[in-house]
């Protein structure tokens, strides 16, 4: 019995050797693959053809031209003349209406300077700004000129620079050329909504100011959509008893009448009749601002500032760094 046994392990022993020879044998032989890589081929290939088509469909779709979208009417371009003069307010002024105006689409900022040369700080404010702009100046004839203890009253200010502006819109525009003017002083405020209303301008709109004249504000009067006089307290009698602010002017109408101008000898409160006398009548006013019910400009004055403690320090020599720009 025991010899039988030893027996057995002998043999099962001889047959474990004998199958992991076989399998080592085995591991080292070729394996015949070939069929199965030869399908993994085949399907990349496939599927890089396949890519490859998508990507010229893509490059042709791409390449072909795109149907026209219909055109939009450009918008008439607002041309905003502002004169200024050197004050200590005017950089404040400047930079208040330049945020405003940054926001009318289409707009055209003409400043023109009451001085003989440009100052660098209107110059860098207006590189500034964003804005598509000109840059004038002319100096005001002394005998003209207002004194700084005149009463703002006693004479226009920004006459000429305002001729000079039309001048130059007269030497670089055509009469072919579609746009409307208004002039914008630096200290008033306006509305957004203003700027919609002036662009529609055919030949001379107008609309209410606020706080002017002595009133809470002066209105043209409106009858059936057509203006029939003015709601106005100072001077009623006036061709066009309005503001500056109340008023805007196609280009084309400035243009084909070359001669219309400001007069600097105008008599107090008729400067505007001196200009829009020789453009319109009062039947072809374009009332605007919901026929003239709206308030959307406002005739609004900065205070002058009282620099009392400035000139003790600088009678001590111990004035504001002059070289910080105010």
């Amino acid at each position: 019995m025991k010899v039988k046994l030893k027996n057995v392990f002998v043999i099962y022993f001889l047959v474990s050797v004998i199958g992991l020879m076989y399998a080592l044998l085995q591991l080292g032989q070729p394996c015949d693959c070939t069929h199965h890589l030869k399908s993994a081929s085949d399907l990349i290939h496939a599927k890089e053809k396949k890519l490859s088509q998508l990507q010229n469909e893509l490059k042709r779709l791409q390449g072909r031209e795109k149907v026209p979208e219909p055109a939009v009417p450009a918008l008439p371009i607002i041309y905003v003349i502002t004169p200024t003069y050197a004050r200590l307010v005017q950089k404040a002024e400047l930079v208040r209406l330049s945020q405003t105006l940054m926001h009318v689409k289409n707009l055209h900022w003409i400043v023109v300077e009451d001085s003989p040369v440009k100052t660098q700080l209107v110059s860098d404010l207006l590189a500034q700004s964003n804005l598509r702009f000109t840059h004038l100046h002319t100096e005001t004839p002394k005998e003209y000129k207002r004194k700084e203890t005149d009463p703002n009253w006693l004479k226009p200010r920004g006459v000429e620079q305002r001729n000079l502006a039309l001048q130059w819109l007269r030497e670089n525009r055509e009469l072919s050329d579609e746009g409307v003017v208004y002039f914008a002083d630096d200290d008033n405020t306006y509305s957004l909504r203003l700027f919609d209303e002036i662009r529609s301008t055919k030949r001379v709109s107008v609309w209410p100011v606020g706080l002017v004249g002595g009133l809470r504000f002066e209105r043209p009067l409106v009858e059936g959509g057509k203006v029939v006089g003015f709601y106005t307290a100072w001077k009623p009698n006036r061709p066009f008893p309005m503001d500056m602010a109340g008023f805007a002017v196609a280009l084309q109408l400035l243009l084909a009448n070359r001669e219309a101008r400001f007069d600097l000898l105008a008599e107090r409160g008729y400067l505007e009749s001196s200009l829009l006398q020789s453009l319109a009548s009062l039947e072809e006013l374009e009332p605007k601002a919901d026929n003239c019910t709206k308030v959307l400009v406002w005739h609004t004055r900065t205070e002058k500032p009282k620099m009392k403690q400035e000139e003790l320090l600088q009678k001590q020599g111990l004035g504001s760094d002059p070289s910080i720009e105010v």
